[in-house]
């Protein structure tokens, strides 16, 4: 999960590469290992076949990279002193995809609702258009399978965008039909979850900042109500929603406070807001999983 965490130390330093690094490191090789497991690849026999997990990590290490870059540049024209991104490397054993996402650490204060905006929702539309243009190759490399050949497994949710995607590479699928979808098109699938996980107008994450530009401390109440409507598709749609609750709830349903309240956001920035708004819409899903 991404987030970013606000320390108002008043001795903010720049970044520093090598826990980066060394972390990224790490990262590419779970993903690299996940994506050979996903493959069927026999990895601990034959480690010359982690190659086959090579797409599935570029593709889905370009979406999480470019989400927490567009935080980063966003952050620096505003002034605003964050680490490099930080990749979480994470267990390889499918259904674990090898890593528990990015994340920076904004290290000085965020002074305006603008620059509030901009470094919020700048992540998850970048990294939403990579994940659009990886889950299109993807679909195009996938293939139509019988349903009844996969009775019992884990199924993905669509979403809006993911449905369309879907239905402007194939079409129209009869019953009994659905799509095994190539290693780089599950990696676009994931950016795309990620991508709504953070936009969720909740606490610190992506969408949390964006929530308080636009509401101020009105967030608090309806951060509430977002965590209500979780914990209610968790009773309806997925019991995963009970754990995204809880969790969110620990890390803190609320947004600090920044220096300048007063300044109110000006018409670019509530354009950037309503297309982040637009991006969460269509890459929410309900149920992301199935059986």
């Amino acid at each position: 999960m991404n987030g970013k965490n606000h320390s108002t130390s008043s001795r903010a330093r720049g970044p520093r590469a090598l826990l980066p690094l060394v972390l990224f490191i790490c990262t590419v090789l779970t993903t690299v290992a996940a994506g050979a497991l996903f493959e069927g690849a026999d990895i601990f026999s034959d480690p010359s076949l982690m190659l086959a997990g090579v797409p599935f990590s570029f593709s889905l290490l370009l979406i999480l990279g470019t989400h927490e870059l567009g935080h980063f540049f966003a952050a620096k024209r505003h002034n605003v002193v964050t680490t490099f991104p930080l990749f979480i490397p994470g267990p390889p054993i499918p259904p674990m995809i090898g890593t528990f996402g990015a994340v920076i650490r904004i290290k000085s204060p965020i002074t305006t609702k603008n620059a509030l905006v901009e470094i919020g929702a700048s992540g998850p539309l970048a990294g939403f258009i990579v994940a659009l243009a990886v889950t299109s190759w993807g679909l195009d490399h996938s293939a139509i399978i019988e349903k009844s050949s996969v009775s019992g497994a884990l199924g993905l949710g669509s979403s809006l965008i993911f449905e369309a995607l879907t239905y402007l590479t194939f079409g129209p699928l009869r019953e009994g039909l659905d799509v095994s979808l190539h290693p780089v098109a599950f990696a676009g699938w994931i950016g795309m979850f990620v991508t709504a996980m953070n936009l969720l107008p909740i606490g610190q994450l992506d969408g949390g900042h964006i929530a308080y530009a636009l509401l101020g401390r009105r967030q608090r109440p309806f951060s509430a109500v977002i965590i209500s409507i979780l914990v209610a598709l968790g009773v309806f749609a997925w019991p995963g929603w009970f754990i995204w609750a809880a969790l969110i709830s620990i890390l803190g349903l609320f947004h600090p406070p920044i220096e300048n309240e007063r300044e109110p956001l000006d018409w670019k920035r509530r354009v950037i807001a309503i297309a982040a708004l637009a991006v969460f819409v269509l890459t929410f899903m309900p149920a992301p999983f199935y059986i």
